[in-house]
């Protein structure tokens, strides 16, 4: 049986993450990973064990991984994109002197590691329609920057030490649990909220800027199928293209409003947040990942909206 931590436990992905993690491989064999200003709650904190692993601090992940047996690290500690933007130094710090942190105590007690990438890891060279999976990567943002690093860092670790790496680039992840933090696909979930709420919404993104995008149950299915892959059929390794839609912010306003036929919405773009949308793809080709791990999405944005919608309506009623 794994045992498994889970670095960044109370974030975006690693909140839902954990939980999932423990449906499949039992409460005690999953450990939340948490920094102290960002302590788990609720059912992440009643449903199984948590412990200080903070990115920064290498010798606190050791301690873990020791009392614990780890054999599995999902390294989840990041910063978002426009947020990284304000915040270079410790994007760096969080995103790449972490990952070495983590890498080196997997090196040391023989730990799988899971560091997500990101579509932010692409740049404006890079072909924006069904991006390939190896192509130019040149961001022009720290988050990016970072991104990009992890790969390279992973892949290294792999070739040099046989650190077990993989990783994912992830599209925008949309999730019915827990709000968004800065990121730049953002909207995507703030448009929904708005919509149960009988907000009109501002939407920071102009008419036909295209991202690929993923509801968050294919996200956390993307990143566990990865690691229980079969390691010989892996060609790639950090990072793989995964797809599940692509949409502009009119078409999800269009599909809502199917749903929602009074929803209103209008347009005040974020020059920050535009700018990063440009320079990210419009869509991702998946091939190898279908091919090398039997990858496949479930949500398109029809079902996806279904489901917000009535998940969202539930919680706010609550």
């Amino acid at each position: 049986m794994k045992n498994i931590l889970v670095i960044g436990a109370t974030g975006q992905i690693g909140s839902e993450l954990t939980l999932e993690l423990r449906k499949r491989y039992g409460d005690d064999h999953v450990i939340a990973g948490y920094i102290p200003s960002a302590m788990p709650k609720g059912e992440l904190k009643a449903s199984g064990p948590s412990a200080i692993a903070d990115v920064t601090d290498r010798q606190s992940i050791e301690v873990v991984a020791r009392q614990f047996k780890i054999d599995t690290i999902y390294n989840l500690a990041a910063l978002l994109s426009v947020v990284a933007e304000s915040r270079p130094a410790m994007a760096w710090k969080i995103g790449i002197d972490g990952l070495w942190n983590v890498l080196e105590v997997a090196r040391e007690y023989g730990c799988a590691v899971f560091t997500p990438s990101s579509i932010g890891s692409f740049g404006e060279t890079t072909p924006h329609v069904k991006t390939p999976q190896d192509t130019i990567q040149r961001p022009r943002t720290m988050y990016g920057v970072t991104k990009v690093t992890t790969e390279l860092l992973s892949d290294y670790y792999y070739t040099r030490y046989g650190v077990d790496t993989r990783a994912v680039r992830f599209p925008g992840i949309i999730s019915n649990v827990t709000p968004p933090g800065g990121g730049t696909t953002d909207y995507a979930v703030d448009i929904y909220y708005s919509a149960v709420k009988g907000e009109k919404f501002v939407c920071p993104l102009k008419p036909g800027t295209y991202m690929d995008m993923m509801y968050m149950p294919d996200a956390l299915n993307a990143a566990i199928s990865l690691m229980e892959a079969a390691p010989a059929r892996l060609k790639h390794r950090n990072a793989f293209n995964i797809a599940a839609m692509s949409f502009d912010p009119e078409q999800i306003y269009q599909e809502i409003k199917k749903h929602v036929p009074n929803f209103e919405m209008a347009y005040e773009v974020d020059p920050l947040k535009q700018s990063i949308a440009d320079s990210w793809p419009d869509s991702l080709d998946d091939t190898c990942a279908r091919e090398e791990w039997d990858w496949k999405p479930q949500y398109d944005l029809e079902s996806m909206t279904v489901d917000m919608l009535e998940k969202l309506r539930a919680k706010l009623n609550k």
